[in-house]
């Protein structure tokens, strides 16, 4: 297995998750890491990316400032954190990493994909 996700779960609007996904070393050193989501019914989307040299980080608009992506070396482990959130978070979640990633936000530039965690925000 190249990522496995954990983390998700139930929780009320205005709490906090933290998701984690373990890559393979080799995957971890992917030149870029990600997280989307698929909410019921509707079409994968872009969350949050991560590049591995530099660390600069980028977020999609309607999460920015509620939710931080990390990496802890160590333990090759990609983080999500996400505070406030919002039943618009319900989604499943899923962590991808890729080397020849043209558009981050894009998700078939991505070479791996994990299973997914589901979230669910109630309000």
């Amino acid at each position: 297995v190249q990522l496995a996700e954990s983390g998700g779960g139930l929780a009320q609007a205005g709490e906090s998750l933290r998701l984690a996904c373990v890559a393979s070393k080799r995957t971890f050193n992917s030149y870029i890491m990600a997280w989307f989501r698929q909410a019921p019914g509707k079409e994968r989307e872009f969350v949050c990316s991560m590049k591995r040299d530099s660390g600069a980080r980028y977020c999609e608009a309607s999460v920015e400032g509620r939710f931080i992506i990390s990496r802890d070396d160590a333990k090759n482990t990609l983080y999500l954190q996400m505070n406030s959130l919002k039943p618009d978070d319900t989604a499943v979640y899923s962590c991808a990493a890729g080397d020849g990633v043209v558009e981050v936000t894009r998700f078939s530039d991505y070479d791996v994909e994990g299973q997914g965690t589901h979230v669910t925000v109630s309000s």
